[in-house]
């Protein structure tokens, strides 16, 4: 045989590093040379279901943008989105569909009670689970490997409130009612977290039912210690109940709730009720187009999603993508799972186009995204962006 035509210091190389390639891209899964699997469970049924929904319908409006524009590297993204009904014993059966669809990365789950089901799972599977609607403090710290959170925590949300209430207005006395779930605990831990910073606790505090509007026994008991004003914690399903039957009993303390809540759905829901209700937001009212990236949503919205009305939910649900596909761009054409964790974690000070406040710097020690939160209060049936908490108080 002859061999003299063949030069191995130089061809071999080179040919084994192609093929190694080739092989680490046909072993991961969720990845051809065409296209990206990604996979959802949320709640696209049930009470929960305009959560769900809608933070499904902005993460496909960018991707469908993204596809428009090429893809990433020249592969488009498919979203598969499944149901769970934000019911943390449907979890692991909606996270085996997609195990048995072959994923390459999570993204757009909803709920503290549900993520603290898959977190695990997740975990186990060394899969990236990216752009959690949920600010639980448990998906912050300790630091996990294979999980990115973009927004802002619960931790966030009611140390903005906590400060507003406390500094700014003088009020003492501020109870809490919460779902007895895990998010409801999780976002009284960040209430308690805030008022221990100045030496002081909530006046009163009281669960409900989760997903249900059996709150009478929780509002009669804070009620009873007269606070000033009142943290409330639940989806709008839950939330917009415990206005009206507060108003109804003529109790009308300071009402607040986190970003968790659906803003707009809270509108339509709770009606008059929520006027004068403060919410602090993760992302900017989706009206504020002056901001370049709240523009390019009402524009990807109206043509990949006409019948979707804008709003916060599928407005966080784009930015979600948005950080996802950042991540995907820095990983590189030879992708894997490490790959687009190590991308994500290669992204600093990234200008989201949400203002000079929400700007994205992530690191292997540090896999949250925005620290900051925005206060709003409900004024004529919008959710009105504020500064100054003086404001909140009508005279």
């Amino acid at each position: 045989m002859n061999t003299r035509g063949l030069r191995p210091s130089r061809a071999f190389p080179g040919l084994l590093l192609l093929l190694l390639a080739t092989a680490a891209r046909s072993q991961t899964p969720g990845v051809t040379d065409s296209e990206i699997l990604i996979g959802s469970c949320s709640a696209l049924e049930g009470p929960s279901h305009f959560l769900g929904t809608e933070t499904v319908a902005g993460a496909n409006a960018y991707f469908a943008m993204v596809n428009e524009a090429g893809g990433v590297d020249g592969r488009k993204l498919k979203l598969l989105a499944y149901d769970d009904s934000y019911d943390p014993a449907k979890t692991q059966a909606c996270f085996d569909r997609l195990l048995n669809q072959k994923v390459f990365a999570l993204a757009f789950f909803v709920g503290t009670p549900t993520a603290v089901k898959y977190v695990p799972m997740a975990e186990a599977n060394k899969i990236p689970l990216i752009g959690l609607f949920t600010g639980a403090q448990t998906l912050y710290a300790p630091l996990r490997h294979w999980v990115v959170n973009v927004r802002a925590s619960y931790f966030d949300e009611t140390r903005e409130q906590i400060d507003g209430l406390r500094k700014t207005l003088g009020y003492k006395k501020i109870g809490v009612i919460y779902p007895d779930d895990a998010f409801g605990s999780a976002v009284l831990e960040g209430v308690r977290t805030a008022l221990a910073a100045s030496g002081s606790e909530p006046v009163a505090v009281a669960s409900y039912q989760r997903q249900t509007a059996q709150v009478g026994g929780a509002i009669d008991t804070v009620r009873a210690a007269s606070p000033d004003a009142v943290v409330v914690v639940g989806p709008s399903n839950t939330v917009a109940p415990i206005l009206k039957q507060s108003h109804a009993k003529n109790w009308k303390p300071l009402f607040l709730t986190v970003s968790f809540v659906g803003t707009d759905e809270l509108i339509q829901e709770a009606g008059s009720d929520a006027e004068g209700m403060v919410i602090t937001q993760v992302v900017p009212p989706y009206y504020l187009t002056d901001l370049k990236t709240v523009a390019l949503y009402r524009r990807a919205l109206q043509k990949y999603a006409a019948t979707s009305r804008p709003n916060f939910v599928s407005l966080e649900g784009f930015v979600d993508a948005m950080v996802l596909v950042e991540g995907l761009k820095h990983a590189g054409k030879d992708l894997t799972r490490e790959g687009l964790i190590r991308g994500i974690e290669s992204i600093h000070d990234f200008d989201a186009g949400l203002g000079s406040q929400l700007k994205i710097t992530y690191s292997p020690r540090d896999h949250k995204g925005f620290k900051h939160v925005l206060p709003t209060v409900i004024r004529g049936g919008r959710a009105v962006p504020f500064t100054d908490w003086s404001t909140v108080i009508v005279k």
